[in-house]
Order: structure tokens, then sequence, then C-alpha cells
């Protein structure tokens, strides 16, 4: 209608009509251009608000996890402590010098929920979440280290002595008598500080007379200190690229 009035007009050359018609057309191609822009970008905004949202779920359960393993890891770091000390003792504890050299070899693994941040990503919406939270969340992501512990120490040469030179008998028994301990969440956080062997005062001296005659369980032990401290170093560097993204998602949440 508007296009026909228009060619009307412009036969007549009636230019004031012309030009009325003509602005009218730019006003509403205008208009609703910008109507669309608007409902694009209210489209995006609530999509952010979701992916943040889920987020901040995703990333409150990474950092409950992440605290309960560096509190596993400060545990077995406690165990190699204990071990070193008693392994340089003549009158040593037989028992607290087996469960500790065990403990020592332990490792625990659980893996970060990233599927809704490989669902920005692949989407190439990351621009709708806060930057603070891009930077920490992509160097959280990139890398995996609570994986990259658990190769490391399933891999150690102490493990590998340790249990080696330990009985089937007597690893089983510290399995059985020393078990990990849950937190509220039901994942292993540490191990129990009183526990019992199922075993005799002669297995249990036996065993540890084996461990301190071996040398080379003090020398991979001191490596293994240094794989500890890396994984522990490694857990608190993750969980402070979490506490700074999720404080940083809520603070644009509640703007």
């Amino acid at each position: 209608m508007i296009l026909r009035r228009f060619a009307e007009h412009m036969r007549r050359q009636q230019w004031t009509s012309v030009t009325i018609e003509f602005v009218i057309v730019v006003l509403g191609v205008f208009i609703g251009l910008q109507a669309n822009e608007w409902g694009a970008s209210q489209a995006a905004q609530r999509r952010g608000q979701d992916y943040a949202q889920r987020l901040i779920h995703d990333l409150d359960k990474d950092l409950r996890v992440r605290r309960e393993l560096a509190a596993y890891y400060d545990a077995v770091d406690d165990g190699a402590e204990r071990t070193n000390t008693l392994l340089g003792r003549p009158a040593h504890d037989p028992t607290a010098l087996v469960v500790n050299a065990y403990r020592a070899t332990e490792y625990l693994y659980t893996a970060p929920t990233r599927s809704t941040w490989d669902e920005v990503v692949s989407s190439g919406d990351i621009g709708l979440l806060p930057r603070a939270a891009v930077d920490d969340l992509s160097d959280y992501f990139a890398f995996d280290n609570a994986r990259s512990v658990l190769d490391v120490l399933r891999a150690s040469s102490y493990r590998r002595r340790v249990r080696s030179i330990l009985s089937h008998e007597v690893q089983q028994a510290i399995r059985e008598g020393c078990s990990d301990v849950r937190g509220q969440t039901e994942r292993i956080v540490g191990f129990r500080q009183n526990c019992t062997l199922s075993l005799t005062s002669h297995e249990i001296a036996d065993a540890a007379e084996a461990l301190q005659r071996d040398p080379g369980v003090r020398s991979d032990l001191r490596y293994q200190f240094s794989e500890i401290t890396t994984a522990r170093a490694n857990l608190r560097g993750d969980i402070a690229h979490l506490e700074r993204a999720l404080a940083a998602l809520r603070a644009a949440s509640h703007r």
C-alpha cells in the first residue's frame, strides 16, 4: 500500500507527499530493526543468565569436591610425613609405620563438572558471561589437575615399592580396618584416625621390618613428597579459580 502511494506521488510529482512517505518507510524500517535488535539483546541476556545459574550450580559442586580432594591429599601428606619420621626411629611403632606407609600411596579422583562450560564455549556465547569469571574458568577447565595428580601418584615408584613389599593379607587388613573417611556428600575426604588391623603382632612387625629394611622405600618416599606437594598446590589453585569465578557470576546475577 505504501509503495503504491509512493509511486503515485512520484508520478504526479507531489514531492511533499513523496518526502512524507519516504520518511514513513525509513522510520518503519528503523523501528523494526531496533525492535529486532532489542529482542535479540533480551534473548541473549536471558541466555547469559541461564548459563550463569547453571554454572553456579556446577561450580558449587566442583568447589566442594576440590576442597574434599585437597583435604584428602593433606591426609596423604600427613601419612608420608609420619612414615618418614617412623622410618628413622629404631624403636618405632610398627603398626603406625605400616598404616602410614600404605596411606602415603593413596590417591583419589573426581572429574570436573564441565557440561555447561563446554556448551557455552561451543555455542560461541562466552561473551555473555562476566569477563572475570571467564578468565578463571578458562584456566580451571583448560587442564584437569585432579586427573594429572591421579596419573602421577598411581604410577609412582613409592606406591609400587610399598605395595610390592606389603603382603596381600597386610594390605587387605589395612583396607578393612583403616578404611577411608567419607564427608557429608559421601565422598572420601581422609582416613580413620583410630584404626585396627586384624593381624598378629608378629605379622605387623614383619611388615614394618620389611619396609625399614628396603633402602628404596626412603628414596622413593622423598620423591613422593614432591609429587604430593605439587598435587596439593594444583588443587589449591583450582579452588582459588572456582572461588573467584563463583564470586564474579553471583555478583553479575544480582545486578
